[in-house]
């Protein structure tokens, strides 16, 4: 089995076991099999890294057998230095999740563990299929586990979030299906997506294949203005369930953008490139000040990750080597901030039960370890020279200056709305004197939730101190993508 397999099948494996086990009773031997699991899905992919030869732009680890004869359907797995670094985020992050998960859930733990660790194999799978129906099952997959987690573990509107998560995600996708027997039959019954990427097509099917897949993936960044389902799924998700949907799930739809829509319909890219640079200014800007009003927690960091999402598709779509590379340095980023920032605002829940700004107040008298940690990953939301966020929204503002002053002038008012709307919950919910009793009585974080900060913290520093070992890997697969998508494939 090779090492792409292994990465998949680890977490699942585990998760089925998982589900084998169905009483509370056994919920200590749960935790330490999901924590193996998630340990172990983590240590596979890690010769990836190792094993990955940098300046290569070619799929490595590629694994290839036949799965569906009749239809020339293949199990088709690789990864270049596009894939490679989510398919490391994903395993990161659901380590992150188990720990977090460890003391909080209490009730059908082996399904929550469970569905985590199936959800982080199947999201492993997307960003390694090299087949399109095989992209398409482990993309459409993935909706089912975070269905359920959202639909059991969420907050008193939980159905209605899971419903709408379920409906927005699955209707887009349909049109996705659609394209893909389109493009199966103009190739000759191939589902290859290095044979659809070389493949001729007329400016009109072009055009049709380029908003189909668009149907798809931008609801699932979410781009503006289909991004309403966010904030309601967001808020009735349980900590563990919202820091995988902004960290992994969003990276679904940008990752779709640059395997389908990018390279089989480059001319129609190029066409429509001002629409989408457009959604993504009024994501930028207009969501973010929609983020400032907030007085949910939860829904401000949700309205903050469609801004900062808007900043992927911006880059991805100036077509210039510093906005795309720009657009994945900012992807993995926004993974580690945003999974931060919703397992920070979790810690308070679990103590308060509230997530509203106005119950809070002088946190950081009566936390200073936590509030130390939600300081640091508010800067990195804010996009603060040094971490994580500053190093992609820095290059895309670069790369949009580079296409165009304008549209780089209006990029950078995002740095302007992120400090604003990240510094102004921080000094209401942590600083000045404690506002309320129960803020007084807070304790501080434990060793458990220590653990899991700290390890965020790393990574937001070191992504932001040092990213040259992430964009080295990244380059040779972006140039190869720009030259590409400049080759107009016109029939």
């Amino acid at each position: 089995m090779g090492l792409l397999s292994l990465a998949i099948g680890t977490p699942i494996f585990f998760g089925v076991v998982l589900l084998a086990l169905g009483r509370d009773e056994q919920a200590p031997l749960v935790r330490w099999l999901a924590l193996i699991g998630a340990l172990l899905g983590l240590a596979v992919t890690v010769p990836l890294y190792t094993g990955f030869e940098v300046g290569s732009a070619a799929m490595q680890f590629v694994e290839k057998a036949v799965w569906i004869e009749r239809f020339n359907v293949h199990y088709h797995l690789g990864v270049d230095g596009i894939s490679l670094w989510l398919v490391l985020l994903t395993a990161f992050i659901t380590v992150i999740v188990v720990i977090a998960g460890w003391e909080v859930i209490t009730e059908r733990v082996n399904q929550y563990m469970g569905a985590f660790l199936i959800l982080s194999g199947l999201m492993i799978g997307v960003f390694a299929a090299l087949d399109a129906m095989l992209f398409y099952i482990f993309f459409e997959a993935t909706l089912i586990p975070m269905y359920i987690i959202i639909g059991i573990w969420g907050g008193p509107n939980k159905i209605y979030a899971a419903f709408k998560f379920f409906l927005y995600t699955l209707l887009g996708s349909l049109l996705m299906l659609v394209a893909l027997v389109y493009l199966y039959n103009a190739s000759g019954g191939s589902f290859d997506l290095a044979t659809w990427q070389r493949l001729p097509l007329a400016a009109g099917v072009q055009t049709a294949l380029f908003f189909a897949f668009f149907a798809a993936f931008a609801v699932k960044v979410p781009m503006w203005p289909v991004h309403t389902w966010l904030p309601d799924v967001h808020v009735e998700a349980p900590t563990g369930g919202s820091a995988v949907l902004a960290a992994i799930m969003l990276k679904l739809g940008a990752y779709g953008f640059l395997r389908f829509s990018l390279p089989i319909t480059p001319d129609a890219a190029h066409q429509w490139a001002p629409l989408v640079i457009g959604l993504s200014l009024v994501a930028v800007i207009y969501v973010g000040l929609v983020a400032m009003v907030q007085q949910d927690m939860k829904k401000l960091v949700a309205y903050s990750s469609v801004a900062h999402m808007g900043f992927v598709t911006l880059g991805m779509f100036v077509f210039n080597d510093l906005g795309l590379s720009g657009a994945l340095v900012q992807m993995i980023a926004h993974g580690f901030v945003s999974a931060a920032m919703f397992l920070c605002i979790g810690v308070l829940y679990d103590r308060v039960h509230s997530r509203e700004i106005k119950d809070y107040g002088g946190v950081l008298n009566t936390m200073p370890a936590f509030g130390a940690f939600a300081l640091l990953f508010v800067m990195a939301n804010a996009g603060l020279p040094g971490t994580a966020g500053f190093v992609g929204e820095w290059m895309v503002i670069l790369a949009a200056v580079k296409a165009n002053f304008w549209i780089g002038l209006l990029a950078a008012t995002s740095l302007i709305l992120g400090a604003a709307y990240s510094l102004w919950m921080f000094k209401r919910v942590y600083l000045g004197a404690p506002a309320h009793e129960h803020v007084k009585a807070l304790q501080d974080i434990n060793a458990r939730e220590f653990l899991m900060l700290a390890l965020l913290a790393i990574m937001v520093l070191y992504f932001g101190i040092h990213p040259k070992p992430f964009t080295d890997v990244m380059d040779p697969a972006v140039q190869q993508l720009l030259q590409h998508v400049a080759q107009s494939k016109l029939r």
